[in-house]
């Protein structure tokens, strides 16, 4: 469920920095995606616990920024910070998503995804293309770097064909927004995605991609922060609500970029404190 929060901002992050290149960062994202989906999942040592701990309460303000920004445009800080304050409550309470509405709100997504590939590429673009820059590495690395923590499957069975199908709706919806905003467009506001629909003839589906970006957003946060305090902090009430005063003052204080680079490097972290878990269990056979 990430991944439809995170496509309506890392899109027009990445082609802000990235330009047209912004395809390649999102590409080599789904590339390590597929690559490390097999890898064990995070230990119990400090440095796992508060790697995995930090990685998903940035991804939890990220998705609280979305939500802010696409469903309450006049008030998006304000909302955003309502939003953690509910999925933190609602987990203190206890509240769980029952699997299979997890899984039904990941397949009506996968469905909003398909229905927007289609739409984009059923209208002819109305932008002129612009000239594609010589490739800008430092542009594609953080493209690929704020995109990758939204392909990372949750679940870890059959963990690669789900990194393999998250990776390709990433790559064709990058596809299809460039074609038809360009990357200038694209990356001029956080929102960019509701300027597809328009630029798609679209334009009367703006409700629809509000309720989107409502069941992109709430399951995905709820979810996320439990996990944070299921794995990462069990039996310690006090660092999940201080985990949640500092998310909190993200999504309040700090840049959407910034939170996604958060969110970013935490995830590179997590891949390489599992990989050295792999080698570790390799070493032990």
């Amino acid at each position: 469920m990430r991944l439809g929060g995170g496509l309506l901002v890392v899109l027009a992050v990445g082609a802000a920095g990235a330009g047209y290149w912004v395809l390649a960062g999102v590409v080599l994202a789904a590339i390590v995606a597929v690559a490390t989906a097999r890898l064990p999942a995070l230990g119990d040592t400090p440095a796992e616990r508060w790697t995995g701990g930090v990685t998903r309460l940035a991804l939890v303000a990220a998705l609280a920024i979305v939500f802010g920004a696409y469903v309450v445009p006049a008030r998006p800080a304000y909302a955003a910070a309502g939003l953690v304050v509910v999925v933190a409550a609602a987990d203190f309470a206890g509240l769980k998503l029952p699997a299979v509405l997890t899984r039904w709100l990941t397949v009506v997504l996968i469905a909003a995804a398909v229905v927007l590939i289609g739409l984009c590429a059923a209208v002819a673009p109305v932008v002129t293309a612009a000239p594609i820059a010589a490739p800008n590495v430092a542009g594609i690395v953080v493209a690929a770097l704020v995109t990758l923590p939204f392909l990372l499957p949750v679940a870890t069975d059959r963990a690669r064909s789900r990194a393999l199908t998250l990776g390709g709706l990433a790559v064709l919806v990058t596809v299809v927004a460039l074609v038809q905003l360009g990357p200038d467009r694209l990356g001029l506001s956080a929102t960019s995605i509701r300027d597809l629909l328009y630029a798609a003839d679209a334009g009367q589906l703006q409700t629809l991609l509000t309720v989107v970006a409502v069941l992109a957003t709430v399951p995905a946060a709820l979810t996320t922060v439990t996990d944070a305090r299921e794995r990462y902090a069990p039996d310690k009430g006090w660092v999940a609500a201080a985990g949640a005063v500092v998310t909190l003052a993200a999504v309040l204080f700090v840049p959407p970029y910034a939170v996604l680079v958060v969110a970013g490097l935490g995830t590179v972290l997590e891949l390489v404190l599992r990989a050295r878990r792999y080698r570790e269990a390799r070493a032990r056979e």
